[in-house]
Order: structure tokens, then C-alpha cells, then sequence
């Protein structure tokens, strides 16, 4: 952590001109997070049990004609894409709870630098600061 960076009483960092985060930022974040995690893993379970029920229904569509066989893979691809993301969104949200827990929120994992409150605020998931997640966009 550079000189320009400082650290609240809790170890989580902040840019620059940045207030510390307060204990009621951090619950706050941490409440989110873990609805967020609540609401994903709903919607992963009722995803998955829906797949399950278009996969079983694949032998009652032998009668099908081409264009409604292509549609109903379509949707299920689609629920599948889906899901995927919902998986990977709630991982991100794990891993999230756990730097918090961890008291590494707020660090950038690639430079160590502070992330920044007001991009952590926006988007709790966050793992990278502007510049670094700029530089990983590029490539």
C-alpha cells in the first residue's frame, strides 16, 4: 500500500481523498452481498430443476418437427448460458464475503493498491482497481 493509500481502523483500504469506511458501510456492503448470494443460489436451483424437466421432456418431443426441435435446444441452451452466469456471479459474491471476512476487501489483487470506495459501493464484487481491470479489458 503506497503512501497515498490509508486504512481505516477495520484494515480495509482507501484511495486517496477517500473517508474511511465506517462499520455501517461495511455491514451495509455485507448485507448486500449475502442477499445477493441468497437470491443467485434460488435462482440456480430453480434454473437447474427446470433444465432437468426440459431434459426429460426430450423424449415426448420425437414428434416434433425441425423448427420446434431447434427451439426447445435453443431454450435450453439458453437456461444453460444462464445459469453458467448465475454460478459465476454467485462465486464472485462468495469470494467477495470471504475478502471481507478475510479483512483483504478494498485491495486490488493484481497491484495491491486501494480499489476504491465509491467503486466498491457501485459494484461490491469488484477485485480490481480502474486502471488494472482497464489494463485486463485491453488485452
Amino acid at each position: 500500500m503506497t503512501a497515498a493509500a490509508q486504512s481505516d481502523a477495520a484494515g480495509f483500504p482507501v484511495r486517496e481523498g477517500e473517508g474511511p469506511w465506517t462499520d455501517a458501510e461495511i455491514t451495509k456492503v455485507h448485507w448486500r452481498l449475502t442477499e445477493d448470494a441468497t437470491e443467485l443460489q434460488t435462482e440456480i436451483n430453480k434454473s437447474e430443476s427446470e433444465i432437468a424437466d426440459r431434459l426429460g421432456d426430450s423424449v415426448s418431443d420425437a414428434g416434433d418437427d425441425q423448427a420446434g426441435i431447434g427451439a426447445k435446444a435453443f431454450e435450453r441452451e439458453h437456461e444453460l448460458s444462464l445459469t453458467y452466469n448465475a454460478r459465476e456471479l454467485l462465486a464472485q459474491t462468495e469470494r467477495a464475503l470471504a475478502r471481507i471476512d478475510a479483512g483483504s476487501y478494498g485491495s486490488c489483487e493484481s497491484c495491491g493498491e486501494p480499489i476504491g470506495k465509491a467503486r466498491l459501493q457501485a459494484f461490491p464484487r469488484a477485485t480490481l482497481c480502474v486502471r488494472c481491470k482497464q489494463r485486463e479489458e485491453r488485452r
